[in-house]
């Protein structure tokens, strides 16, 4: 190594601040993502003990099991934090159960969306033409289709449950994403490090791969707490209406739909879950923000 890139390279490391050190203090900068960042953290936390209390039959009795002595009491009954259903059940263990059902579902769904609308949205941006004519008229015809419709029909292929709720909000939510990225593409596509790669013989295949995919990563992130959001929401309300988790199974949405017949004996069985929709969803709409300031250049003051 010569003399100068001796002198250099130290300099170097020394004025080019760890990006991930930035986006740390960028979030730490923007209390509202940051509190959104706390609020989504509690979630997943929440929602994984209540996932594996779903998953593993021996602990399904947290939330199964009746007590039809101990009905319709407020929160902060001994015993009872946040109070029992009309059955006599746990509040608590019932919004834990539901909050992980929540998360699966949400997790579920936002991850085919990235795969397919990032697959299909960078090829259609990347190679234009033909393609890209398929791809965003296949993508159009997505997006014009209500969920409530696509989730009936897949109800009536699927019986109700958490599968057809799953490929419903998938088959809707992966343009979103492919509309986006299919955008990203088109500007990636015309950048120098891409031209270099196409002058030097790399193949098409590769530069999708390993130049196109990688570039929109962040807008990917920001897009998805968006839309775990949106999951979380489209879930609650098909369950609400009867189309997505079956009783006994516990759901948010199903929970306000039991509680609003009992508004005026205990009206805390139907808001306990209400707030618990809300708070997850302001959580990941905060983060969703606090990201996108992260990953926006123009955001940044170094």
């Amino acid at each position: 190594m010569s003399a100068v890139a001796e002198a250099v390279e130290p300099l170097e490391l020394v004025a080019a601040p760890s990006r991930f050190r930035d986006s740390v203090a960028l979030l730490r900068t923007n209390k509202l993502a940051l509190l959104g960042a706390v609020v989504t953290l509690v979630f997943f936390g929440i929602g994984a003990v209540g996932a594996v209390i779903v998953l593993v039959p021996s602990l399904q009795h947290l939330y199964l099991d009746q007590d039809l002595v101990d009905t319709l009491k407020p929160p902060f009954t001994s015993g009872h934090l946040l109070g029992t259903d009309n059955f006599g059940r746990d509040m608590a263990w019932r919004i834990t159960a539901g909050t992980g059902i929540s998360l699966l579902v949400g997790v579920a769904v936002t991850l085919v969306s990235v795969l397919v609308g990032m697959t299909l949205g960078a090829v259609a941006g990347y190679f234009r033409g033909g393609t890209d004519t398929v791809i965003s008229a296949l993508i159009d015809f997505t997006w014009g289709f209500p969920l409530l419709l696509v989730a009936v029909i897949a109800v009536g292929i699927l019986q109700p449950g958490l599968t057809p709720v799953i490929v419903a909000v998938a088959l809707v939510n992966w343009a979103g994403f492919a509309r986006i990225i299919r955008a990203e593409a088109i500007s990636l596509r015309e950048r120098e490090f891409v031209e270099a790669a196409r002058a030097l013989g790399v193949s098409h295949l590769r530069i999708l791969v390993r130049h196109i995919v990688p570039n929109t990563v962040a807008s990917t992130l920001v897009m998805s707490s968006y839309y775990v959001a949106y999951a979380v929401i489209a879930e609650a309300g098909l369950s609400f209406i009867g189309m997505g988790a079956q009783p006994p199974t516990p759901s948010l949405g199903q929970m306000i739909a039991s509680g609003r017949d009992y508004l005026y004996v205990d009206s805390w069985m139907a808001i306990i879950p209400g707030i618990a929709i809300a708070l997850v969803v302001l959580g990941l709409n905060t983060l969703g923000d606090g990201l996108r300031d992260i990953f926006d250049i123009r955001a940044r003051r170094w």
